[in-house]
Protein backbone atom coordinates (compact mmCIF):
# COMPACT_ATOMS: atom_id res chain seq x y z
CA UNK A 1 0.00 0.00 0.00
CA UNK A 2 1.16 3.51 -0.76
CA UNK A 3 2.94 4.93 2.31
CA UNK A 4 1.32 8.38 2.13
CA UNK A 5 -2.15 6.88 1.85
CA UNK A 6 -1.43 4.57 4.79
CA UNK A 7 -0.15 7.41 6.99
CA UNK A 8 -3.24 9.44 6.27
CA UNK A 9 -5.66 6.75 7.43
CA UNK A 10 -3.72 5.39 10.43
CA UNK A 11 -5.11 8.07 12.74
CA UNK A 12 -8.62 6.76 12.05
CA UNK A 13 -7.45 3.17 12.54
CA UNK A 14 -5.95 4.04 15.94
CA UNK A 15 -9.16 5.78 17.01
CA UNK A 16 -11.31 2.90 15.75
CA UNK A 17 -9.35 0.23 17.64
CA UNK A 18 -9.35 2.29 20.82
CA UNK A 19 -13.08 2.85 20.47
CA UNK A 20 -13.50 -0.94 20.88
CA UNK A 21 -11.10 -1.36 23.82
CA UNK A 22 -8.27 0.27 25.74
CA UNK A 23 -4.85 -0.81 24.45
CA UNK A 24 -1.17 -0.31 25.17
CA UNK A 25 1.07 0.70 22.29
CA UNK A 26 2.41 -2.70 21.23
CA UNK A 27 -1.07 -4.24 21.48
CA UNK A 28 -2.39 -1.47 19.26
CA UNK A 29 0.33 -2.17 16.68
CA UNK A 30 -0.62 -5.86 16.71
CA UNK A 31 -4.34 -5.11 16.29
CA UNK A 32 -3.81 -2.79 13.31
CA UNK A 33 -1.14 -5.10 11.82
CA UNK A 34 -3.77 -7.81 11.40
CA UNK A 35 -5.00 -5.82 8.39
CA UNK A 36 -2.40 -3.14 7.61
CA UNK A 37 1.35 -3.66 7.85
CA UNK A 38 2.79 -1.09 10.28
CA UNK A 39 5.67 -0.75 12.72
CA UNK A 40 6.00 0.51 16.30
CA UNK A 41 7.78 3.57 14.98
CA UNK A 42 4.71 4.55 13.01
CA UNK A 43 2.18 4.30 15.84
CA UNK A 44 3.96 6.00 18.75
CA UNK A 45 4.23 9.46 17.11
CA UNK A 46 0.50 9.24 16.29
CA UNK A 47 -0.29 8.28 19.89
CA UNK A 48 1.75 11.22 21.25
CA UNK A 49 0.11 13.69 18.89
CA UNK A 50 -3.43 12.46 19.49
CA UNK A 51 -2.84 12.41 23.25
CA UNK A 52 -1.78 16.07 23.11
CA UNK A 53 -4.95 16.85 21.16
CA UNK A 54 -7.05 15.34 23.96
CA UNK A 55 -8.34 12.25 22.13
CA UNK A 56 -7.04 9.83 24.81
CA UNK A 57 -6.43 9.55 28.48
CA UNK A 58 -3.67 7.22 29.63
CA UNK A 59 -3.17 5.02 32.66
CA UNK A 60 -0.59 2.51 33.81
CA UNK A 61 -1.48 -1.11 34.46
CA UNK A 62 0.78 -3.72 36.02
CA UNK A 63 2.04 -6.43 33.69
CA UNK A 64 3.12 -9.96 34.52
CA UNK A 65 5.65 -9.71 31.67
CA UNK A 66 7.70 -6.71 32.80
CA UNK A 67 7.14 -3.09 33.76
CA UNK A 68 3.66 -1.51 33.93
CA UNK A 69 2.09 -0.81 30.55
CA UNK A 70 0.72 2.54 29.44
CA UNK A 71 -2.84 2.07 28.22
CA UNK A 72 -4.73 4.51 26.02
CA UNK A 73 -8.45 5.16 26.53
CA UNK A 74 -10.55 7.18 24.10
CA UNK A 75 -12.14 10.37 25.48
CA UNK A 76 -15.49 11.75 24.35
CA UNK A 77 -13.58 14.09 22.01
CA UNK A 78 -11.76 11.04 20.62
CA UNK A 79 -15.05 9.23 20.04
CA UNK A 80 -16.57 12.25 18.30
CA UNK A 81 -13.46 12.62 16.14
CA UNK A 82 -13.50 8.91 15.25
CA UNK A 83 -17.09 9.23 14.08
CA UNK A 84 -16.34 12.38 12.08
CA UNK A 85 -13.29 10.79 10.42
CA UNK A 86 -15.24 7.58 9.72
CA UNK A 87 -17.98 9.58 7.99
CA UNK A 88 -15.38 11.49 5.96
CA UNK A 89 -13.58 8.25 5.02
CA UNK A 90 -16.78 6.51 3.91
CA UNK A 91 -17.78 9.53 1.81
CA UNK A 92 -14.30 9.67 0.28
CA UNK A 93 -14.29 5.94 -0.56
CA UNK A 94 -17.74 6.26 -2.13
CA UNK A 95 -16.55 9.10 -4.38
CA UNK A 96 -13.35 7.29 -5.36
CA UNK A 97 -15.37 4.16 -6.18
CA UNK A 98 -17.69 6.27 -8.36
CA UNK A 99 -14.69 7.62 -10.27
CA UNK A 100 -13.26 4.12 -10.70
CA UNK A 101 -16.59 2.74 -11.93
CA UNK A 102 -16.94 5.58 -14.44
CA UNK A 103 -13.41 4.92 -15.69
CA UNK A 104 -14.27 1.24 -16.18
CA UNK A 105 -17.42 2.17 -18.15
CA UNK A 106 -15.43 4.47 -20.45
CA UNK A 107 -12.99 1.71 -21.42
Amino acid sequence: MNTQLKKGILELCVLAVLDKKDCYGYELVNEISKDIEISDGTIYPILRRLSKEGYFTTYLQESTEGPPRKYYRLTELGKETRQKLTDEWENFVKKVNNILKEADIDE
